[in-house]
C-alpha cells in the first residue's frame, strides 16, 4: 500500500488541515502518517483553541516516524501549515532525509513532495508569521516536486498582480515550479484550478458556491498528491481532484453539512463525477 507523510495542522472538529488530508488519502488506497504542527479542538476562525506543536516536539515525532521506517517507504510528503520558522527548518530536514532513505518494498521507486505553501489568503493577506512566510519561500518551496497555492499565495510567492487565469500561468512559470493553483479566476459565475507545468497548462472550472466549508484547498492537495502517486500525468490528477472538490462542495450544500463529507463519500473522490469546463491555456 503506497504511503503519504503529512506535515500540518490537526484540528479535532473540523475537515481542515492535515486532519482532514488523512481520510483523503485513506480513501485513495494511501496510508497516511500525520505529523501535527498544531493542535486545535476546532477551527481558530470559529474561536478554537490549541497550541503550536513545539519544536523539539515536532523533532521527536518526526525521529519516530523515521525510526519506525516510514521514511523509506512515504510515497508522497504533503507539507501544509507551519507555525514556526524551527518547523518550517525540520520539515526541510525531513524532505532531505525522505529522499534518502532506502526504498526496498516502497511502493514507488522515489517519493513525491507537494507543498502547499499556507501563507495566507484575500482578503486578511498574510495569516502566518513573517519569518515563517519568509521561511516557507525561500527554504521549503525550492524543495517541493508540485506546489499547490491558492491565487495570494502564488501572487505574493512571485510578486506579481493576478487578474486571470493567464497571469497564473505567467507566475509558475516566473517561479519555475510545477503547480496547481486553487481558488484561480475563471468565467463568470465560475471558481477555477489551473494546472501549470513544463508539459503546459490548463484551466478547470466550475460554478461558484456560496457558504462552502472551509478545507476546499486542503482536499485538492491531497486528491492531487493521491493522483501522482497513482502514476496520473499532472493534468489528469488535477482533473480528477477538481472534480473530486466540487463534488464534494455539492454534497456538503445538498446535505446540509457543516463540513466537507469527506468520509462519507469515501472513494467515491476518485470517480468523481461533477461538471468541470476544461479549457487549456497558451
Amino acid at each position: 500500500m503506497p504511503l503519504a507523510l503529512i506535515l500540518s495542522s490537526y484540528v479535532a472538529a473540523d475537515r481542515i488541515g492535515g486532519g482532514a488530508q488523512q481520510f483523503a488519502l485513506a480513501a485513495c488506497g494511501i496510508d497516511p502518517v500525520l505529523v501535527p504542527t498544531v493542535l486545535y479542538g476546532r477551527s481558530p476562525a470559529k474561536g478554537g483553541r490549541g497550541k503550536a506543536v513545539e519544536p523539539d516536539l515536532f523533532h521527536d515525532l518526526l525521529n519516530g516516524v523515521e525510526a519506525q521506517g516510514l521514511f523509506g517507504m512515504a510515497d508522497l510528503v504533503i507539507t501544509g501549515h507551519f507555525s514556526s520558522s524551527e518547523q518550517v527548518a525540520l520539515a526541510c530536514e525531513t524532505i532531505a532525509r525522505v529522499r534518502a532513505a532506502g526504498r526496498a518494498g516502497a511502493y514507488r521507486p522515489a517519493p513525491i513532495v507537494v507543498v502547499d505553501p499556507v501563507l495566507g489568503d484575500a482578503p486578511k493577506g498574510l495569516y502566518v508569521k513573517p519569518e515563517v512566510a519568509r521561511a516557507v519561500a525561500e527554504d521549503l518551496v525550492p524543495l517541493a516536486d508540485w506546489i499547490t497555492p491558492n491565487l495570494w499565495e502564488i501572487s505574493h510567492l512571485t510578486g506579481r498582480e493576478i487578474a486571470d487565469a493567464a497571469d497564473v500561468v505567467e507566475a509558475v512559470r516566473a517561479l519555475g515550479k510545477p503547480a496547481l493553483v486553487t481558488s484561480a479566476p475563471a468565467g463568470e459565475g465560475e471558481i477555477g484550478l489551473v494546472c501549470s507545468e513544463a508539459a503546459g497548462s490548463t484551466l478547470f472550472a466550475h460554478a461558484h458556491r456560496d457558504g462552502v466549508p472551509n478545507g476546499t484547498g486542503d482536499l485538492v492537495t491531497a486528491l492531487f498528491g493521491a493522483g501522482l502517486v497513482e502514476g496520473l500525468p499532472g493534468a489528469a490528477a488535477a482533473e480528477r481532484a477538481a472534480r473530486a472538490a466540487a463534488m464534494t462542495v455539492d454534497a456538503a450544500r445538498d446535505w446540509g453539512a457543516v463540513e466537507l463529507p469527506i468520509v462519507a463519500l469515501g472513494a467515491r473522490l476518485m470517480r468523481p463525477d461533477a461538471q468541470m469546463r476544461i479549457e487549456p491555456l497558451a
